[in-house]
């Protein structure tokens, strides 16, 4: 496999990802969240900050996808390991790690406020520990491609 259609099926997945974000947040949460309303309307005072807990998440996780599309862009040009990859990795690294604090943030304070049941709550550790898994990946991905752009530096100035 080329660089090049590495990076367009890397850009395809991406681009993939981005739809079924936008189908999960945009349509199908919503509609969730308003059935779950009209079976039960004591949790209509759930919905709007739970929607708004949601979208809001959804933020960091786009500009996630936004810089694996630049780090493709730089797979593309035959520039696997560079410093600007290990920066988008690292920037990927911080976001996920903050969104992941938010939402966990978020999610006590809806259980604390009530507006939360404590099997969502357990449940929602579960996408807080994947959060935490892909922001050390991302982080150890970033150092060892910046530990490679070194190497290949030391290497073009010893030729």
């Amino acid at each position: 496999m080329t660089q090049k259609s590495l990076s367009n099926w890397l850009k395809a997945v991406i681009f993939g990802i981005a739809v079924c974000g936008v189908i999960l947040c945009g349509v199908l949460l919503p509609a969730i969240g308003r059935d779950l309303v009209l079976e039960n309307p004591e949790f209509s005072s759930w919905y709007n900050p739970w929607i708004a807990v949601l979208w809001i998440a959804a933020v960091p996780c786009y500009l996630v996808l936004y810089n694996g599309w630049k780090l493709t862009v730089e797979i593309g040009r035959d520039r696997s390991f560079s410093m600007e990859n290990a920066i988008y990795l690292k920037r990927i690294s911080m976001l996920a790690i903050g969104d992941t604090g938010y939402f966990f943030l978020a999610n006590l304070l809806l259980f604390l406020l009530n507006m939360n049941h404590p099997g969502i709550f357990l449940a929602s550790l579960f996408v807080d520990f994947a959060g935490v898994v892909i922001a050390v990946v991302a982080a150890a991905l970033s150092h060892l491609v910046q530990k490679a752009a070194v190497m290949q530096q030391e290497q073009d100035l010893t030729i």
